[in-house]
């Protein structure tokens, strides 16, 4: 019986071998090609357990190191407090400074040198985080005078020009917000439509921020009352302060808000002090609101585009407010004035926190 010629294949070095050796040879090629995709990528220490020495820097200035024996290439280890972003924390806290004055972020990309899809993901990725660490730290908080009011803004489109009408997450929302009147302390936020569903979202988050009785005062939006009634019950002595505007003058139609020509005050529950009834603070901040977020910023094209990255700047802006801006009535912090906090934070101190 003829026997068969055994096969034969090319090895990386030209020579000719049998089948015998084929099988080594091709496995020898591709531990080959995986080693050198290691040396690029791997960011861990080999298990050679050998003196390493020094091998240069990556391009983001990181160093690297050698193995002596097996010459693996690998970077020195990193602390990653962004879901994995290779950015440093002080890098992070300098963009996310800048977000929180008021700077849009391609200008944060200009200044900082980021790219622009990495601030948003760091500010997606820390704004979540903000959110629990603001309801995990604001919670039965003793108040006496609490404002609460809505700011409007719009994502992607305004709600007359939304592509999808049905689609929940573009076109007009609001940013519900109270405020303790003494300490300037935002206790709640909830981003949503002026719905009687969100209006109950954001009393409900209010109720959990805060503890005992105390005086409540509102605008005249007519979701108010129900949810307030539902959510804090006999807890508060609850007031509504409505504001009647006249005709807007000539030329000033669109952009000029309209002249108030009467208040009313209109008591709903409990026993409100006529003294204390206001609402001059919590449109105060619904102010430092636009003027800290270019995405509220009205007439530019800041606007937010995603409703995650919406709730997430406004957050970052809520956190950054309680615990690290100094109020100059108060020369401290809101929640230093809360007795929350003893300090003011840093940004840094902030991310870590969170």
């Amino acid at each position: 019986m003829k026997q068969k010629a055994p096969i034969s294949v090319e090895a990386p070095t030209g020579a000719v071998i049998r089948t015998a050796e084929a099988a080594r040879v091709l496995n020898s090629s591709i531990r080959l090609l995986v080693v050198n995709f290691n040396r690029r990528f791997h960011n861990e220490l080999p298990d050679c357990n050998l003196k390493c020495k020094a091998h240069g820097k990556d391009r983001k200035g990181f160093k690297r190191f050698q193995c002596t024996q097996c010459k693996r290439t690998f970077g020195e280890p990193r602390q990653n407090l962004f879901g994995g972003m290779c950015i440093s924390p002080e890098k992070a806290a300098q963009i996310l400074g800048m977000l929180v004055e008021g700077i849009s972020v391609s200008a944060v990309e200009r200044l900082t040198g980021a790219h622009h899809g990495t601030i948003l993901t760091l500010l997606a990725h820390v704004g979540e985080k903000l959110e629990r660490f603001l309801e995990d730290r604001i919670k039965d908080v003793p108040v006496e005078d609490v404002q609460i009011d809505e700011a409007w803004s719009f994502i992607r489109s305004k709600e007359r020009n939304k592509p999808e009408p049905d689609d929940p997450a573009t076109g007009d929302n609001w940013t519900f917000v109270a405020i303790e009147r003494n300490s300037k302390l935002v206790l709640a936020w909830h981003s949503g439509r002026r719905t009687s569903w969100d209006t109950l979202a954001f009393t409900e988050k209010l109720r959990e921020a805060t503890d005992g009785r105390f005086r409540l005062t509102s605008d005249g939006f007519g979701a108010y009352p129900d949810a307030v009634e539902y959510s804090l019950g006999m807890r508060v002595d609850y007031a509504k302060l409505i504001k009647v505007y006249g005709t807007p003058r000539d030329g000033e139609q669109r952009y000029s808000p309209a002249e108030v020509i009467s208040i009313e005050v209109v008591p709903v529950s409990g026993n409100p002090d006529p003294a204390k009834i206001c609402t001059s603070h919590v449109e105060r901040q619904n102010l430092t609101l636009r003027m800290s977020m270019r995405r509220f910023t009205r007439l530019t094209n800041g606007f937010s585009k995603k409703l995650e990255n919406h709730r997430a700047a406004i957050a970052l802006h809520f956190a950054h407010y309680n615990f690290c801006r100094r109020q100059q009535t108060l020369r401290m912090t809101p929640a230093m004035a809360a007795g929350i906090t003893d300090r003011t934070w840093s940004m840094r101190e902030l991310l870590e926190a969170a």
